[in-house]
């Protein structure tokens, strides 16, 4: 990853299903839900440049279409409790 923080982003799409990415794009888990609440806002995807999707040992650029995307979260940490929601 890159000199930024590895940051969890759980999203919990419209079907019940969750979708996790590691990715060390932001600064910060402030950052993150910024970026997350533009893009959607915007009604346009989120790309990252550098994650992981679902714990891959490789780093990858990511195309994230938040057309139906419930929640997202945002965490250092993996848990249930941890994170900031939209």
């Amino acid at each position: 990853m890159s000199e930024n923080v590895a940051l969890i982003i759980r999203f919990h799409l419209m079907g019940g299903e969750d979708v996790s990415v590691i990715s060390g794009d932001f600064d910060g888990e402030p950052e993150a839900v910024t970026a997350i609440a533009r893009a959607v806002d915007e009604r346009r995807s989120l790309v990252l440049m550098r994650a992981r999707y679902d714990r891959e040992a490789d780093v990858n650029g990511i195309v994230i279409n938040l057309a139906n995307v419930v929640s997202a979260r945002v965490s250092k940490t993996d848990s249930a409790e941890a994170g900031q929601y939209l």
